[in-house]
């Protein structure tokens, strides 16, 4: 009698174990989506009050090691929260995220005067639906994607040194074949990131801190990646106010 009871309290633990989990991977998926959709939001307001305020846009604008510190400091805060994450508490790298949310939506801010609302809001939604549907697919393909993850990164190397060639050599040319290369990139990107941050939230045994720390780096690398797609189909899309 007591070996069956043993035995029935395995099973239990093993029952509660495995239901556990199956429910850790989705609650972990929420939280990746919900930061990056707040991140989103807090750019988008900060781009929207830095675009409407002539004082903010005056000082930048006129101040060239302001507006370099402002790119430099992203660069900057992005790899210090990447290399740190495991020294750094969840309630500090939310912060920082949340941080590098702001400067970037103030470095952003321009995308308002140099093109139309109604062409803003009009790349945003193809962004937002393109990268959903991407997501999608990473999330649910059976396919490994790791490969084609290691080319997109360094098709990713090659379009950073491009397009900083780009900035000196100024060809308009040049950099829309630029931006298509962005965009097949990043579209691309979306599909291996989100496998890549599920396959390691699937191997969260909780909801614990150091499992929500993975899935705030699996966020802030979707939010990268949007952005990204964003700016570029910006410009091959966007209408200049010109």
């Amino acid at each position: 009698m007591d070996l069956q009871k043993l035995q029935q309290e395995v099973l239990n633990e093993k029952e509660s174990s495995r239901w556990e989990s199956s429910t850790t991977l989705p609650v972990l998926m929420r939280k990746v989506y919900t930061w990056m959709t707040l991140a989103l939001v807090i750019t988008g307001i900060t781009a929207w009050v830095v675009a409407h305020s002539p004082a903010i846009l005056q000082m930048i604008m006129t101040n060239k090691i302001l507006f370099l510190s402002l790119l430099f400091g992203e660069l900057i805060l992005v790899w210090s929260v990447s290399a740190a994450i495991n020294r750094l508490s969840l309630t500090t790298a939310t912060l920082l995220f949340v941080l590098y949310s702001v400067l970037n939506g103030v470095t952003m801010s321009f995308i308002f005067l140099a093109y139309t609302y109604e062409s803003v809001t009009n790349v945003f939604l193809i962004t937002a639906g393109t990268f959903a549907a991407m997501a999608f697919f990473g999330y649910f393909t059976k396919t490994d994607l790791s490969s084609i993850g290691r080319i997109l990164f360094m098709a990713l190397i090659g379009l950073i040194i491009a397009t900083i060639v780009n900035i000196f050599v100024k060809s308009s040319g040049f950099g829309m074949i630029l931006n298509y290369l962005g965009v097949l990139i990043f579209v691309g990107l979306t599909a291996w990131d989100t496998q890549k941050i599920k396959q390691m939230l699937s191997m969260a045994e909780d909801t614990g801190e150091t499992a929500q720390k993975v899935a705030l780096m699996g966020a802030l690398s979707l939010y990268l990646d949007f952005i990204n797609l964003f700016i570029h189909l910006l410009r091959i899309m966007g209408n200049n106010r010109n």
